[in-house]
C-alpha cells in the first residue's frame, strides 16, 4: 500500500496546493516498508520524493515521525531504497549517511564532550559546514556561556540547542530534526524559524522536520501525514 504524501504549503494554519514545482528531489524513497519487530508494519511499499526546502513529517505522537525519521537516517533496518543527492543507501550506506545530519534527541553520547566538541564532532567531513553561521547561531539560542562546557552538564533545552546549531549550520544535502521546538525559550524557537525559513529559498538542500503541531511560520515545501499505514 502506498502512504500518504501530499505536496502543500501553509498559509494561516491551512494546506494549500503548493505550486508546480521543477526542481529535482533530492531524497528519492522507493517502495519502503518498515516496523518494530512483533508489531504491524508502521509502513509496507511507501514511495516519495523530498525536494529542497523545509518538509514538514505531520502527524500525533505514535504515529511513527521519530521512526521514519531514522529509517531516512538510514539508522534503522527497512526494505526498499532510499536514495540521496544520487547516492543509494542500499549501495553505499557510509556515503549516503555522509550527505545528511541526524542526531538523535535521546542520545547519550556526547555526554562527556563540550558542546563546541560534539559540534565539531557532528561537523566531521562536511565541507560545506558555515562556520560564522554556526556562531550567529549560537547567539541567536543565547549558549554563549554553555557551548564550552561538558554536555552533561546542559539542560535538555541546550543540549537542543547545540544539535540545532550544528544541524542547521550544516552543509550537507538533508538535515533531519525531530520536534526541534522542544524544551526551548521562546527566543529559541524564534530564531530555529528564521533560521528554518533560510532553507526554504534554498534551492540545494532539504529539511525534514517532525512535528505533532502543524508548521505555520517557515513557507513548506511539502507534508507527509502520518501514520503513512502498513
Amino acid at each position: 500500500m502506498t502512504g500518504s504524501w501530499r505536496a502543500c504549503c501553509m498559509v494561516a494554519g491551512m494546506p494549500l496546493p503548493a505550486q508546480p514545482t521543477t526542481s529535482a528531489p533530492l531524497l528519492q524513497i522507493d517502495n519502503i516498508g518498515f516496523g518494530h519487530p512483533g508489531e504491524p508494519p508502521l509502513a509496507r511499499g511507501w514511495s516519495a520524493a523530498i525536494g529542497p526546502g523545509v518538509t514538514q513529517l505531520h502527524g500525533d505522537t505514535g504515529s511513527g515521525k521519530s521512526t521514519l525519521l531514522r529509517v531516512l537516517a538510514g539508522a534503522m533496518p527497512a526494505t526498499g531504497r532510499l536514495t540521496l543527492a544520487g547516492t543509494a543507501h542500499d549501495r553505499d550506506a557510509a556515503a549516503y549517511r555522509q550527505k545528511l545530519f541526524y542526531v538523535d534527541p535521546a542520545t547519550d553520547a556526547f555526554e562527556a564532550v563540550t558542546g563546541r566538541a560534539c559540534t565539531a564532532s557532528l561537523g566531521e567531513g562536511d565541507a560545506g559546514f558555515h562556520a560564522a553561521r554556526w556562531q550567529a547561531l549560537v547567539e541567536s539560542f543565547n549558549l554563549g556561556a554553555h557551548i564550552d562546557k561538558p554536555m552533561y552538564m546542559l539542560s535538555t533545552g541546550s543540549k537542543r540547542k547545540v544539535w540545532l546549531a550544528a544541524a542547521l549550520a550544516s552543509g550537507r544535502s538533508l538535515v533531519l530534526l525531530d520536534e526541534p521546538t522542544g524544551g526551548l525559550d521562546g527566543p529559541s524557537v524564534r530564531a530555529l524559524w528564521s533560521a528554518l525559513g533560510d532553507f526554504a529559498g534554498d534551492g540545494g538542500r532539504a529539511v525534514v522536520v517532525a512535528s505533532s503541531e502543524p508548521i505555520t511560520r517557515v513557507a513548506l515545501a511539502g507534508t507527509v501525514a502520518l501514520p503513512l499505514g502498513g
